[in-house]
Parts: structure tokens; sequence; C-alpha cells
């Protein structure tokens, strides 16, 4: 459905003035919408035919000051024919503009987020991750898919970006692209960010996020047991790579370090306190906080079994890391001669330190969330709600406590 342009001249009356003569000024109207300019002609309002919209009489100035008119209008149609041809962002203010020589730059959806990526791609290593770019380029090309699917066009007006956009954008993730809830909400919120920079801007001059928020549905985090950690460190393995991998991962349940900030520690990471405890203290790569992890027996021997590895001598590393990719499908091997039936990857033993070495051993919250290098205590409350089985040890030693027992026989 197109939308169609008016144009109509009028005379504005002067509140005061002594001159007889009164400014005619062109009104657009487009949607319902309305701007209005000075046409920089005067005139007498007594000649001023208000159902024409032009002056009356046909002497040669009458002619000439009408022909102004019927031109003006027909810049201005041909503007806003210009602009729809080009599927450009029109509406009465643009229009105007450009009749006016004030012709404001139509900023494109895809244009700024383009733009957005290109400066966050140059500062990969320094403000950003790889990961983080990663995540971002999948998200204005979910934007473009759904721009092509709704509206048939290669790019979407900032403009008229609203409510109904963002609804039915989180509607084609999860019917059209298979996101779950959570990776639909991911990419949702990585737009977000683009369009509040734009409106930080002022290039658009309303938040279309406004009544939007981000909703996220809390799912159960896998970890390993006891027994599984206990099965993973008996199992002897054939090939070198498969025992390297198994190490690195058993290193990630011990300490909650990520793959991304196992790979990066070298000697300098490892401090000692006054009592002569090791420690490994690191910035997490992806949030830049700083963690505070005790060296258990079983890291230290990881470390202690690699130092002279020859990649961790040529990478002045304290770990023969393998890609994530790679260590993640070695992972895969492990799991079966282990009888594990989860699926591990590397960010499981972050889980696992999380639940089964930490939390389910007494260690206070405080301590776990400060040692993950958490920014917020409620990110560390997500593991604590898996521990079932902590609870039931807990109740057991309180239905076995002799003063409640003898308290219970005198009822």
């Amino acid at each position: 459905m197109f939308s169609t342009i008016n144009i109509i001249f009028y005379p504005k009356k002067r509140k005061s003035s002594n001159n007889k003569l009164v400014p005619i000024y062109a009104r657009i109207t487009l949607d319902s919408k309305r701007s209005e300019f000075s046409t920089g002609k005067q005139v007498d309002p007594l000649k001023w035919d208000a159902n024409t919209g032009r002056l009356r009489g046909k002497n040669p100035e009458t002619l000439v000051l009408n022909r102004f008119f019927d031109t003006l209008k027909a810049k201005c149609v041909s503007i806003y024919d210009e602009l729809v041809r080009n599927e450009e962002y029109v509406d009465t203010d643009t229009v105007k503009n450009i009749f006016l020589g004030k012709g404001q730059k139509q900023y494109m959806i895809l244009e700024i987020f383009q733009d957005h990526n290109d400066e966050m791609e140059s500062l990969v290593g320094k403000e950003y991750s790889a990961g983080t770019l990663q995540r971002y380029k999948a998200a204005k090309s979910h934007v473009s898919d759904y721009i092509v699917h709704k509206y048939q066009k290669r790019d979407f007006p900032l403009k008229k970006l609203d409510y109904e956009f963002i609804t039915g954008f989180d509607y084609f993730l999860k019917s059209k692209k298979n996101c779950s809830h959570n990776t639909a909400t991911k990419y949702i919120v990585n737009f977000k960010k683009i369009v509040r920079i734009a409106y930080a801007n002022q290039w658009i001059d309303r938040d279309p996020f406004f009544h939007w928020s981000a909703s996220w549905k809390q799912k159960e985090r896998e970890y390993l047991t006891h027994e599984e950690l206990e099965a993973m460190l008996k199992q002897e393995f054939e090939f070198e790579r498969l025992d390297t991998v198994r190490d690195m991962f058993l290193f990630c349940c011990y300490t909650g370090l990520a793959f991304a900030d196992i790979e990066k520690l070298t000697k300098d990471d490892l401090v000692k306190d006054i009592k002569g405890n090791k420690w490994i203290k690191t910035k997490r790569k992806k949030t830049k906080v700083l963690s505070s992890i005790p060296l258990l027996s079983i890291p230290e021997a990881i470390i202690d079994k690699y130092k002279e590895h020859p990649r961790v001598i040529e990478k002045k590393t304290l770990l023969p890391v393998y890609t994530n990719q790679r260590t993640n499908s070695y992972l895969k091997e492990i799991a079966t001669a282990c009888k594990i039936k989860k699926t591990l990857t590397t960010h499981l033993a972050r889980h696992t330190f999380a639940t089964t070495v930490t939390l389910s051993n007494g260690v206070p919250i405080e301590s776990v969330s400060k040692m993950l290098g958490h920014t917020s205590l409620k990110t560390t409350q997500i593991y604590a709600k898996v521990l079932d089985s902590k609870i039931s040890d807990d109740m057991e030693k309180l239905k076995n406590d002799p003063a409640l027992l003898e308290f219970a026989k005198s009822i």
C-alpha cells in the first residue's frame, strides 16, 4: 500500500503588522503527518482563493506567483518520488529539508550496524574478543535476513524502527532461524546496543526499545559428579592428545578458569602469599575481572607435568593447550572412554568447579564468585540452584543431630 503526498499553500496571518501583505506557507502532508515551511512569498489576502490554494486573477504578477507555487509543489512531489524509488526513508520533514537544501543523512540500520562491527574489529584484542565480534556479526546477519524476509528490502531506515519491528525480529529468530529463547534474546540485546548508540547520537528522536526488556529462561547447568571426576582421573589413554586434553579439562575443573583463560596463563600468573601458598591470579579474558584461585594439588601437579613440554617452552605458557574446537572434539572421545554420558565441553569444567568442587563442599558462594571472576553474585547463584545433593547431605546431618533426636524422644 502506497502513501500519497499532498502539498497545499495557505496564507499565515501575522499577529501584528502594518503590512497588508501576508506570507504564504507550504504544508506537506504524508501519512497524517505534517510539515510546514515558508515559501518566501507574500500576497494580498483579499486576492487569495482558499479553495484552490492560489491567487485569483490573470494579471502577469498573479500568473508568475501561481506558476511559482505549481513549480514548488512539483519539486516536492519529485523529491518524494525519488526517495520512494531508492527505497529510502520518507517523511514530511525529509521532503521539506531536501527541498530547503537541508537534506538530512538517512541513517539505515544495517549501515550503522556494519560501522559498529568495523570499529569493534579494529579493537579486537584490546577491548573486545574475537568471540564478541563474531556474535555481533551473526546478529547483523540475522537482522539483514529479517529485513529481506519481512520487507523485501536490502536495508531498513533507522527512523522507521519501532516496537513492531523488534517483536517481529524476535518471532523470526525463533520460527525461521530455530533459535532458542535465550539465543534469540542475545541477538536482540546485541541489536539493542546498536540502536542505543543511534539514540545517543540523536539519529533518532525516540528509543524503540523503551517498552522491550530482555527476559531469560533459566536452564540447568550440567556438571560432573565426584564419581565422574574420579573416573576421568583414573582413566589411562593410549594417545597423548587425549591424555593432554583430559589434563587441561581437569585443570579447568579444579580452578574454575575458562578455556580462554588457561591458554594464556604464564608463570607471572602464579603468586605465593605470605604463608607460602600458591595462587593463580589472572584477569578473565571475557570480563577483565580478576580471578583469585588457590592452587589445589591436582592443577599444581598438571602444571608440573607439562613444564618441559615443547609448546609450553616455545609459547612461554603454563599449559600446552589445543584450540577450543579440537579440545571439544577430543572431549567426546574422552567421555566415551570414561563412560560419561554427558556432553563434555570446556565450559562444563567451569560448571563442575562451581558445583562439585566448591559449593558442594561447603565453600561459601561469595568465595566461589570471587574465584570465578563473576561481576555479580546473581551469576554465581545459578550454580547453587542445582545442588540438591548438598541439601540432602546437610539435612541428613541435621536429622542425626543428638540434641534433636533426644528432644524428639521427649515429645
